[in-house]
């Protein structure tokens, strides 16, 4: 059959196999393992080298004959290395969430261009074309298959931001079936859902939905874009919806609740919104819709039910969480907490903005005491300026006259408004069979799940602001791509929970991330071939990796 080389007796050795077919000799290559069993010497065949170059398997035979290797010879060169360890990890996770099935049942060339978008964003954020020479400069473009011609453009040309923005419409084309998708998912008949509005800065003024409007950002003079997120309890999100700038909270609830009830099919569910988005007007709507609610009352709403004797500040001395009845809406139920650190934090920042209002109110005093500002109508219009910009004129009392302003400190107003500090009262139609008291508090708390992805969405990762596209469409998209970006990274959190604790050193996604990229793939070239070698991963690593269900970058 054939005859055999074999190295000298060590424990792993390579051997070289001859055999001969049809006239012609083949030569095999097999990493052995030679062990001792008794008196008797076994050989095991680790691993088929004959598919590697052959001055691959004679450095492996010279490195297992204990010959040194010169790493610096001039027969072996690195002639390329690419961030491979968080590539992978982003990567493998995308697959797990059969994102290629979430775009579409028949692979198409704008989902892997999308999914390169995607892990780019979650990776190192910038812009579209940005994300383009990130590819090649790791291992995604690779491994993916990302199209060449969209690497080979020159970053400003028009061909490759063309074809990137031609992968978003055809995206944004599929929201609503993505989004559809993601509900099937992650939501059931009779679970809560969460809603909450943002907003992000527009750069530029040709843009059809930046307006003027409540400004979260702090950016004065900027107009903006508004966003309305739906997640789940737990925050995975499950659809996202853009508004021009100066949407209002109420009035972005309203295509919610038809997209809950008409587009996904949900006839029992919970909406949780804060009390600025589940108002009087709105709560009819979703009543109508079949739709339960759970919200919070506003401070006018909780000093009338304490005006009215409903709210018993001493049952707050026996337990923090009451159960409040209101004859006007028997159907309806109040649920009041106190949290005595909220109460610290309120008459905390109540002190300082009485004292900053005093501030600014003494020196109008000083400015009409002097004669430089004598007309009624000027010291009316520079007080209001003051007080209304801390929200302060409900504490002072003012008397303003031509040549005249005097102010003094409401004391008994201070003094009712302290009294509810640290209370605030839930309200659902919600019976207590379904859920109780402490179930409500914990269900109105779960907005903090939202809010955590407008911060990460927004600022510490995805950066989706600020907004520098012009079409209304493309402004969509790119809203859209920020939240599916937000998905693997919630699933990625969800994963690698027991790691984000101080006790383990990691505060957040990012630093775990850039431990991972740590991780290259070298292009090594000896005597021409040419091959790969992955950066071994050390046990803090691996143990990511496991934890995130991700097998060995191999």
């Amino acid at each position: 059959m054939g005859r055999k080389a074999k190295e000298q007796s060590t424990s792993m050795h390579v051997e070289a196999i001859r055999r001969n077919k049809g006239g012609r000799v083949y030569t095999y290559y097999y990493l052995r393992h030679t062990y001792r069993e008794g008196d008797k010497v076994k050989h095991k065949a680790v691993a088929n080298l004959s598919a590697l170059p052959l001055p691959i398997i004679e450095l492996i035979r010279a490195g297992l004959r204990g010959e040194p290797i010169a790493a610096g010879h001039e027969n072996i060169r690195c002639v390329r290395s690419r961030s491979h360890g968080a590539v992978w990890a982003v990567a493998t996770v995308m697959r797990k969430l059969d994102f290629p099935r979430l775009f579409g049942a028949q692979p198409q060339k704008w989902h892997r261009i999308v999914q390169g978008m995607i892990a780019a964003r979650i990776l190192d954020a910038g812009s579209k074309l940005f994300a383009t020479r990130w590819w090649d400069a790791t291992t995604l473009a690779e491994d993916w298959q990302l199209p060449v011609d969209l690497l080979d453009e020159k970053p400003t040309a028009h061909g490759a931001a063309n074809k990137l923005y031609a992968a978003l419409d055809a995206m944004l084309v599929r929201q609503d079936a993505i989004q559809k998708k993601l509900a099937e998912r992650h939501l059931r008949q009779g679970a809560l859902v969460l809603f909450d509005l943002s907003s992000s800065y527009v750069e530029g003024r040709h843009c059809p939905l930046a307006k003027f409007g409540h400004n979260r950002d702090g950016k004065k003079g900027k107009m903006q874009i508004t966003y309305g997120l739906l997640t789940n309890q737990q925050g995975c999100p499950v659809a996202i919806e853009v508004f021009a700038g100066n949407q209002s909270d109420p009035m972005a609830l309203k295509p919610q609740i038809d997209r809950l009830r008409n587009e996904f099919g949900f006839s029992d569910l919970v909406v949780v919104g804060d009390r600025g988005m589940i108002t009087k007007t709105r709560i009819p709507d979703l009543e109508k819709a079949g739709l339960d609610w759970l919200t919070a009352l506003k401070a006018p709403d909780i000093q009338q039910l304490h005006q009215q004797g409903l709210i018993q500040l001493s049952l707050f001395d026996q337990r923090d969480l009451i159960e409040l009845h209101d004859p006007e809406h028997p159907t309806r139920r109040l649920v009041a907490c106190r949290n005595p650190l909220l109460a610290e934090e309120r008459a905390r920042k109540r002190t300082e903005l009485l004292a900053a209002t005093e501030q600014d109110l003494a020196k109008i005093a000083a400015r009409v005491h002097s004669g430089r500002t004598k007309l009624a109508k000027d010291i009316a219009l520079a007080v209001g300026k003051v007080i209304n910009k801390r929200k302060m004129q409900k504490h002072f009392r003012i008397t303003i006259d031509d040549g005249q302003f005097a102010y003094q400190r409401d004391e008994a107003s201070v003094q009712g408004e302290a009294i509810l500090d640290g209370i605030y009262v839930m309200t659902t139609n919600v019976s207590e069979d379904i859920l109780s008291n402490q179930q409500v508090l914990a269900s109105y708390k779960s907005l903090r799940n939202v809010e955590q992805a407008f911060r990460t969405m927004k600022t510490t990762l995805l950066e989706l602001r600020p907004i520098f596209h012009r079409l209304e469409d493309r402004v969509r998209a790119h809203a859209f791509l920020c939240m599916l970006a937000y998905y693997v990274v919630w699933h990625m959190r969800q994963a690698l929970a027991p790691l984000l604790t101080e006790a383990e050193g990691f505060d957040s996604l990012q630093a775990i991330l850039v431990r991972l990229s740590t991780i290259q793939r070298q292009t090594m070239d000896v005597h021409g071939h040419q091959f790969h070698l992955v950066t071994e991963p050390d046990p803090l690593q691996r143990h990511i990796f496991e934890l995130l269900d991700v097998p060995i970058p191999a």
